[in-house]
């Protein structure tokens, strides 16, 4: 057995595009249009998990875009999605100047949740050992849930 991806519903292919690839750092690894079913699916990963054969493919994060209106309602039961990073302070800002608020600041230097568009918790962690507490993150409240 090999695990394979996890999907998740968004509303809007743009908005969450922007969230994963441009703001998060997720590359796009192939899309499939379904007009039979009526949806989209794109297939992303992190860039250090890219890899050269099937047969080596880490898990993926399936973007699952139903072409159909309907409401998703998010709840916490589904957990969150986890990324390591090489540096949580970098990635918190990015979000943060891309319009993201940081749900739980990384006050630790070791751990910070952020939100998707379609409210898809994200965990971000840092890579090998905290960074050393800093501001403004040391002294950043909670917002929002996470």
């Amino acid at each position: 057995m090999r695990y394979l991806h996890t999907m998740v519903r968004v509303t809007d292919i743009d908005a969450s595009l922007r969230f994963y690839v441009d703001l998060l750092g997720l590359e796009e690894v192939r899309r499939m249009e379904n007009e039979a079913g009526r949806f989209t699916l794109i297939f992303l990963a992190a860039p250090a998990d890219r890899a050269r054969s099937d047969a080596e493919r880490s898990p993926e994060l399936e973007l699952t875009f139903n072409w159909d209106p309907e409401t998703y309602d998010g709840g916490r039961n589904f957990g969150h999605l986890a990324y390591k990073v090489a540096d949580i302070y970098a990635a918190c800002q990015k979000l943060m100047d891309g319009g993201l608020a940081i749900n739980r600041p990384p006050r630790d230097g070791r751990m910070a949740f952020v939100r998707s568009p379609d409210g898809i918790s994200i965990e971000l962690l840092q890579e090998g050992e905290p960074k050393p507490s800093a501001e403004p993150w040391a002294s950043m409240p909670n917002t929002g849930s996470w």
